[in-house]
């Protein structure tokens, strides 16, 4: 947890740095350390400082851990191959996104300016973008009869793992999406990406040649 903690913190700087960054034409350097972490709270995109406990910091961790674990699985694509290198364009594209749920989370809309909100705003066509990608991987799929273990391939398990971790950071994000500190597209966009990476995990195996595990209910004993 400690980890994740010190990730979501970075990240928190991150965000903040490219927003401030963006409004300028000269280019600036980046320190990994700032040490202005040391005594145990962190500063959002609004300026407020908070715990590296808050909430705000646990779904910026899980977010952050989902888009590293996206991106390990978008290495065991073959992108010579025209199918898995329009899915690893697109999953380069989604770990783009996150950053932005990352900028989105990091600034709450109940203690930030109209500007900043603004500069955070998450698109919800996104989502829709989402949809549409779930959508032409699902026609090229056969019906899905049974419980999928995660299996498949190299890509294909990693992705299933991605999907476990996209449903924790929604479960954070929600959190703060219940309170009103997060717009409701960010959740909604949490929510359809788990369903994404699970039809895109399917998809890779079918490309990739590998056999699904099924589910199979134990026999029951005479």
């Amino acid at each position: 947890m400690f980890t994740f903690v010190r990730a979501s913190e970075r990240q928190v700087s991150l965000f903040a740095r490219r927003n401030i960054y963006a409004c300028s034409s000269r280019s600036f350097g980046m320190k990994v350390y700032t040490k202005t972490g040391d005594k145990g709270t962190s500063q959002l995109f609004n300026g407020e400082r908070r715990p590296k406990d808050d909430a705000v910091f646990e779904a910026l961790g899980a977010v952050d851990e989902c888009n590293a674990f996206i991106g390990l699985a978008r290495e065991y694509l073959d992108v010579s191959k025209q199918a898995e290198a329009k899915l690893g364009q697109e999953l380069e594209e989604i770990m783009s996104r996150l950053f932005d749920v990352g900028s989105a989370v990091a600034t709450p809309t109940d203690t930030s300016s109209n500007s900043k909100l603004k500069r955070a705003f998450f698109n919800p066509d996104n989502v829709t973008m989402l949809e549409r990608s779930i959508d032409a991987m699902d026609e090229e799929l056969p019906p899905l009869k049974n419980f999928i273990l995660p299996s498949g391939g190299k890509c294909a398990s990693h992705l299933h793992v991605a999907r476990t971790l996209a449903r924790r950071a929604e479960r954070r994000v929600v959190v703060l999406v219940t309170v009103e500190q997060v717009e409701n597209s960010v959740g909604i966009y949490m929510n359809r990406l788990s369903d994404y990476l699970f039809t895109a995990a399917r998809f890779v195996a079918m490309k990739q040649q590998f056999e699904e595990k099924i589910y199979k209910k134990e026999k029951a004993s005479a």
